[in-house]
């Protein structure tokens, strides 16, 4: 059993539109991992961006927006879970607090931003 309080949580930012309350650093399990993404606007502001190892779960805290993918969009709203799969391209658009697990735990190297 293991338990990261959220004054041990790290914040980080992966751009101008998405900063992250990452609890995973002090979980340390390679098997799944836990964060809260807030979003306000487009990420990424360009292009798209694709897990190529993660599964993501993601729970819709507060707020709503649109994940678009080059042929399909969903919209979303408070209270909403959205799966996304490993290897799907897409983009998130809203103003948003989303919790999201995946599964492998996520790394850095695994996630890829990909022009049009």
């Amino acid at each position: 059993m293991k338990i990261v309080k959220k004054n041990n949580a790290k914040d980080i930012r992966n751009s101008d539109t998405s900063k992250l309350l990452e609890y995973s650093i002090d979980l340390n399990d390679k098997d799944i991992d836990f964060c809260i993404n807030t979003i306000s606007g487009r990420y990424p502001e360009k292009g798209y961006c694709t897990n190529e190892m993660c599964k993501e779960i993601c729970f819709v805290l507060e707020g709503k927006g649109t994940l678009s993918k080059k042929d399909e969009s969903i919209n979303f709203e408070e209270g909403d879970v959205i799966l996304i799969d490993k290897e799907e391209i897409y983009y998130w658009d809203g103003n948003c607090k989303i919790i999201m697990i995946c599964t492998p735990a996520w790394y850095k190297e695994q996630c890829k931003l990909i022009e049009n």
